[in-house]
């Protein structure tokens, strides 16, 4: 028996889960909120307490003293030396890495030098480990990259129609993101209906703050929403997703903004903020429209429809589908942004169940027994899929 860390890392939270490994019970979680800012917040949560504490965190760093004291504290462990490894979640792998990997400081430079491709992302990634590293340092630590699943891509579907001398000396491509909650869901759907994975053609849809849908046949990837950075593909809380590439030259242009500034413009004041001004948040949104706002209507159109774009392309690409999972916050929980997206869906032979659709947070079937295609609700675990991927990586040191 042993006991491995899940850690994922944002740009101002820490969230984590201890895990009992290969047991996969969890013995406590908890999130640090508000790193780098005034008034901070660390939650634990074990033995049906939650533990919760205000104070001023200056970087990741002194997120992860906390949390480690924090687990003393309430003697949740009895030492360091039960914990048998830290697993930390990171965005972007590029093409150095296929598979999780033993971290050592060549690791993490990469991870840090891919920061062009997940801006918001691995620069977080890199510090919660390297504050791990230093805490830490004789742990063994694993990296899992939301990339990994998505490189069974064919060629056909990750290559742009650039140059081909941007992909071979830049690594201008398509890779993809949140592939540790599409590869959980994905599996999880299967078993949920009792089919081997391998036989079955199915549409993955983490819709959070951050959205992607992955087309996922016979147990791989052969294609995903998000690109060469998690800004393409659907239209999101802060993200424009797809738009015609000439819209960003124009604009630069006539608002004189230079290329970082563009890049914040579409990651943090675009999507769904954008059009409503009012919030990244898709449950103010559905709150805005309750009350008749038609900027909060039209987004919550545009949202839905986009989605909806994406499930019939990739049952074009797969020549059909057996299964449409939803998952994520507002996968698992926007009732309303289910049935619109499942709407008008008949000649693929989705027919949601009004009732079972009520359903919040929990593992479902929503779909009428009589619907040709599947339509499920899984809660994603990320965090175990990056535990088990830890346990694997430390066993093989044992062997």
């Amino acid at each position: 028996m042993s006991k491995t860390i899940a850690i994922n890392a944002g740009s101002s939270s820490l969230k984590w889960q201890l895990y009992l490994m290969p047991e996969e019970k969890v013995l406590a979680k908890g999130l640090i909120e508000r790193i780098g800012l005034k008034d901070s917040i660390s939650t634990v949560k074990f033995d049906g307490r939650t533990e919760k504490q205000v104070l001023d965190i200056t970087d990741h760093t002194q997120a992860v003293k906390i949390l480690l004291d924090d687990l003393m504290r309430f003697n949740i462990i009895a030492s360091f030396d039960e914990i048998t490894g830290v697993g930390h979640r990171v965005v972007a792998g590029g093409e150095y890495f296929k598979d999780s990997a033993l971290v050592d400081e060549e690791v993490i430079q990469k991870v840090e030098e891919l920061s062009l491709l997940a801006p918001l992302h691995n620069p977080a990634n890199a510090a919660g480990i390297r504050a791990f590293k230093e805490l830490l340092p004789d742990i063994t630590s694993v990296v899992v990259f939301d990339t990994s699943f998505h490189t069974t891509m064919p060629e056909k579907a990750y290559r742009y129609p650039l140059p081909t001398k941007y992909y071979t000396e830049n690594k201008v491509r398509k890779y993809g993101a949140h592939g540790t909650s599409h590869e959980y869901v994905a599996h999880e759907a299967a078993k949920l209906l009792g089919k081997p994975i391998e036989e079955l053609k199915l549409i993955t849809c983490h819709i959070g703050n951050g959205a992607s849908v992955a087309a996922v046949k016979n147990g791989k990837v052969i294609d995903t929403s998000m690109g060469l950075t998690p800004l393409a593909g659907l239209m999101m809380g802060s993200r424009s997703g797809d738009i015609d590439p000439s819209a960003v030259t124009y604009l630069m242009e006539k608002l004189g903004k230079q290329p970082q500034e563009m890049a914040d413009f579409l990651n943090k004041e675009s999507g769904v903020l954008g059009i409503t001004g009012i919030s990244s948040d898709m449950r103010d949104i559905e709150n805005a429209d309750n009350e008749g706002n038609k900027l909060a209507h039209l987004a919550l159109q545009m949202y839905a429809y986009r989605i909806k774009k994406y499930i019939g392309a990739y049952a074009a690409a797969m020549n059909g589908v057996d299964i449409i999972v939803w998952t994520a916050g507002v996968g698992e929980n926007q009732t309303g942004l289910r049935w619109d997206v499942c709407q008008d869906m008949e000649y693929l032979g989705i027919k949601l169940d009004k009732k079972r659709n009520e359903v919040r947070g929990e593992e479902q079937i929503l779909s009428t027994d009589d619907s040709k295609v599947k339509v499920v609700l899984v809660p994603t675990d990320e965090e175990i899929v990056i535990a088990r991927d830890t346990q694997e990586l430390v066993k093989g040191l044992k062997k």
